[in-house]
């Protein structure tokens, strides 16, 4: 399976978060930063299908897989494009609202980007999207830290970035944002049908994978035998679930 689709699935009760959230109207121009395989993206077509939705990813293989998903749907109001948003060259006031779904905390420079994605929309357009709370709020971070066994890397993207309220409110008005609003959400996240498809997506993760690479043979092995104890602990008749926290922030273009 793809990973982006399996992405999709993790983050399926957070994807009816962000929806409900965002309130796309029929004629909303709509813009989704960090679409990934484009889910999101489609759902902001198919509601805003007198308007329109882009969907921008960093990734040329998710751009690529995004459109092949689309393209069985035909939406005539639906176009992806492979770029960085931080510096991607956006119509200025084109767009009504930019929605997220954990795309936006893997910015270089964060304050630059959200400049760049206020520029973007309208005045008084909003800003709708998800990011992670703290790794101390996460039980699924805390889960593979624990069957690591070792301290966590510094990651050069690191998906907590934004997890800290003061620090994203301060970005966000200097990006040129007002009425920043921060609404705690926890649901929980899916990491498959059974153990054994949860492993599979659980060592292609970043922090997995580099760690194990790390590794001599032998602990590398043992550390997969602890995340597999850990994964059964987690399992249930309907698959393998991890309590999580996020949060919901919403925002306008002053």
């Amino acid at each position: 399976m793809n990973v982006r689709t399996d992405f999709d699935s993790e983050l399926r009760r957070y994807t009816q978060v962000l929806l409900r959230a965002c309130g796309i109207r029929v004629r909303d121009r709509v813009l989704d930063i960090g679409c990934g395989a484009g889910q999101t993206t489609r759902h902001a077509a198919r509601r805003a299908r007198e308007g329109s939705a882009l969907g921008v990813d960093v990734s040329a293989p998710s751009i690529d897989r995004a459109r092949e998903l689309a393209a069985p749907e035909q939406l005539g109001n639906l176009v992806f494009e492979h770029g960085d948003a931080q510096t991607h060259r956006f119509p200025a006031a084109r767009f009504d609202v930019a929605i997220s779904r954990f795309g936006t905390m893997f910015f270089a420079d964060p304050a630059a980007a959200f400049g760049n994605i206020a520029q973007a929309l309208r005045p008084d357009g909003r800003l709708v999207m998800l990011v992670w709370q703290s790794r101390q709020r996460n039980e699924w971070i805390r889960a593979i830290d624990r069957a690591l066994a070792v301290l966590p890397a510094a990651e050069a993207l690191d998906p907590f970035s934004l997890a800290e309220p003061r620090t994203v409110t301060e970005i966000l008005e200097t990006a040129g944002f007002n009425g920043i609003d921060l609404t705690d959400i926890r649901e929980p996240v899916w990491y498959g049908v059974d153990v054994p498809a949860a492993l599979d997506w659980i060592r292609g993760l970043t922090c997995t994978s580099a760690a194990l690479r790390r590794m001599e043979p032998r602990a590398a092995d043992h550390t997969i035998e602890r995340l597999r104890t850990m994964l059964a602990a987690h399992a249930s008749a309907d698959g393998v679930w991890f309590d999580s926290s996020a949060w919901l922030i919403t925002a306008r273009r002053a």
